[in-house]
């Protein structure tokens, strides 16, 4: 892609295209952040604290105007916008009330005498790749703690996203964030890769397609930088026997439509035990054909467009394999007629192994149901998948449910909810899912130089004889 550009995907409509970075602004970018590290490295944690605590003072204060942004942008509904803000102020929050306990020195036992502290230090300038799905809430869970322990940012944004990128940047620039410890850059690919070989880059933090994580991981293993790399998912969505069917039901609308099923911890695979199948079945029919989809600027509309034209025309071919090869549509299976970028809600089952949906993760509005007899089988199907991402269980017995949770492969499992995220809480997945965490602490403990300090005991008083 030549042009970062917005194109309202509810419409169509080209918005605006944004250039590129040419070599010296690349280079230019790099040095900022390298330069701004010499400094930041050795801030003081309360002026740590005050940034983040300014920057989310201002997304508080330009809440309406960011969540229409990436309305514009990507479609995803204004209120979903808003709630996608209110998340990323909590975490600008929680690293400035928890950031400085997070980096408190760790005193250590040392069996031979003396003391010994283990300190945890920045490393330097830190390179952020991020998507477009969630284009406040991405960049806010890499830089608030990066910023926390020293580092510096230099951040490329999916191409559709020019203008969240931008007003991010603006934030830390009205925050008072030194020049260069926060910087965007319209890189092309093959500039980002340069940038990840460079020597000033001390660390790559990627969110997005297994893809595109297999690649950064290839160029930053060569050069020997640290990933941190949070990559796809097909999620599981288990209904035990002992569920409450109908708050079930509820959370998998939740888990799946919100944001038009464009999430990489969204529930993909719903996966139901034979005594409450056709219960639930039945119920999320009548669920999802009740969607309200539309105007996604529009306060009541729970489901807008997809991202792109090119992200439905990849889930339609998905679903028009299945179908070709046998799947039922329940509800849904087709695009909607309008101008745009607009697929139906759709739900599928008798998804079988030769159709692609059944091993590729279906990034769009579409539920995947699955029969199975028991508990056992429900964890036999959820882990044969190449993702290990996150899973949901629904049921009322919760030594079920927590035994189910210790046979899970994945990085997160959440009971009687839908999947989601929260400031304190760890974020990461397993197998093809990536590496690494991020929030709560562990955000803290990936980018970091957990440096030895040992000071040892007293020589013995050395007793010189004088004849």
């Amino acid at each position: 892609m030549t042009f970062y550009a917005v194109s309202n995907p509810a419409t169509g409509e080209s918005v605006q295209e944004y250039p590129t970075a040419t070599t010296v602004e690349v280079e230019a970018a790099l040095i900022a952040a390298a330069a701004a590290f010499e400094n930041w490295r050795y801030s003081a944690i309360a002026d740590r604290v005050s940034l983040l605590r300014r920057v989310a003072e201002l997304y508080a204060a330009r809440r309406d105007t960011l969540a229409a942004t990436i309305t514009r942008e990507m479609g995803k509904p204004i209120s979903q916008a808003e709630l996608e803000v209110d998340l990323v102020i909590s975490i600008y929050n929680y690293y400035a009330d928890n950031g400085p306990g997070f980096l408190q020195d760790e005193a250590l036992n040392v069996v031979g005498g003396g003391t010994a502290v283990v300190r945890k230090e920045g490393l330097g300038p830190i390179f952020g790749i991020m998507p477009w799905n969630y284009p406040y809430y991405q960049v806010a869970r890499f830089a608030a703690p990066n910023l926390m322990n020293g580092n510096t940012i230099l951040l490329k944004h999916a191409p559709q996203c020019p203008e969240s990128a931008l007003a991010i940047e603006q934030i830390f620039r009205d925050a008072g964030a030194p020049h260069g410890a926060y910087v965007n850059i319209f890189t092309t690919n093959e500039q980002a890769a340069l940038i990840i070989a460079d020597r000033r880059i001390q660390g790559v933090s990627l969110t997005g397609s297994e893809r595109a994580g297999a690649v950064v991981a290839e160029i930053a293993g060569r050069n020997l930088k640290k990933v941190v790399l949070e990559l796809g998912g097909s999620d599981a969505f288990v209904v035990l026997e002992s569920a409450n069917v109908a708050h079930a039901v509820e959370q998998a609308v939740l888990g799946r439509f919100g944001n038009a099923g464009q999430a990489c911890n969204a529930a993909k695979r719903f996966i139901v035990t034979e005594a409450v199948y056709g219960d639930f079945l039945a119920q999320f029919t009548t669920a999802v054909s009740a969607i309200r989809v539309g105007d996604p600027r529009h306060p009541e509309t729970f489901m807008g467009p997809m991202s792109s034209v090119a992200a439905v025309d990849g889930l339609s071919e998905q679903v028009d394999d299945a179908i070709s090869k046998g799947a039922t549509v329940v509800v849904g299976g087709a695009r909607l007629d309008l101008p745009g970028a607009w697929y139906q809600p759709t739900i599928l089952t008798g998804v079988t192994p030769e159709m692609r949906a059944y091993t590729e993760e279906l990034f769009g509005p579409v539920a995947v149901v699955h029969r199975v007899e028991d508990e056992d089988e429900a964890v036999e199907l959820a882990n044969a998948s190449a993702y290990g991402l996150g899973a949901a269980i629904q049921s009322t017995d919760l030594v079920a449910a927590e035994r189910m949770a210790d046979r899970l492969q994945v990085g997160m499992v959440v009971v009687n909810a839908a999947p989601g995220t929260s400031a304190e809480l760890p974020f990461g997945g397993v197998k093809r899912s990536g590496i690494g965490r991020e929030l709560g602490k562990y955000g803290m403990e990936e980018f970091v130089n957990t440096k030895l300090i040992r000071i040892a005991p007293p020589l013995p008083p050395t007793t010189l004889s004088i004849d």
